[in-house]
């Protein structure tokens, strides 16, 4: 059965567990004690994913690691439909470009929860401002979107971009960073939230 390496609280890890239970794919979790043991350092764990990092994902003889590498995978192989990973080449290609910035720009946000939670030594007040700036980014987009009649970043239905750009927007508040400007995302977030298959996490509830 497929498994995946997962700790409860990555939101990383919550958008694959998500994802999975969205298409209705079974898969066995294999909990990582990430914090405060540090099991993803250790040399078992560095056989599996060299760069020592969460989630990563074991099907038959294919290891992948990163979340975003994760979904488009899920999504071209479980999904029969091809709604969440569309073959137009021009959805793929917006996906793309979200996927990159929730690997990359709405990450800020998860510093700053690390440094909140977790106590890690970011820069509180850098990666907070640049998460307000990502998050504005992503709220004159979906604006835009719903001036066009649209509900969701890319297409006319949820993707992997929803999935992927999802958790650490939803789970802002733990670094401190509140939602009270960005309209548009508050009822992006409360879309997400009735996706048939939708599941919590510690920060992230049904309402």
């Amino acid at each position: 059965m497929m498994q995946l390496y997962d700790y409860v609280l990555s939101g990383s890890c919550y958008k694959v567990r998500l994802f999975l239970s969205v298409i209705g794919q079974d898969y066995e979790k294999v909990p990582v004690d990430y914090y405060p043991g540090g099991e993803h350092k250790t040399p078992t764990f560095l056989q599996i994913n060299p760069l020592g990092q969460i989630p990563v994902l074991v099907d038959d003889d294919l290891i992948l690691r990163d979340a975003q590498a994760i979904l488009v995978y899920l999504a071209g192989r479980y999904d029969a439909n091809r709604s969440w990973y569309p073959e137009d080449p021009r959805l793929q290609g917006e996906i793309a470009m979200w996927l990159s910035f929730a690997s990359n720009e709405i990450m800020n946000s998860s510093a700053a929860r690390l440094h909140d939670m977790l106590f890690y030594d970011f820069d509180i007040d850098k990666v907070r401002a640049a998460a307000h700036a990502a998050f504005r980014v992503l709220d004159d987009h979906l604006t835009d979107r719903e001036i066009m009649g649209k509900q969701w970043i890319v297409g006319n239905h949820p993707t992997i971009a929803d999935i992927a750009c999802f958790p650490y927007v939803a789970l802002s508040g733990d670094g401190g960073i509140s939602l009270d400007d960005y309209h548009a995302v508050r009822r992006w977030i409360s879309r997400v939230k009735q996706i048939p298959g939708f599941v919590v996490m510690p920060g992230i509830h049904h309402n």
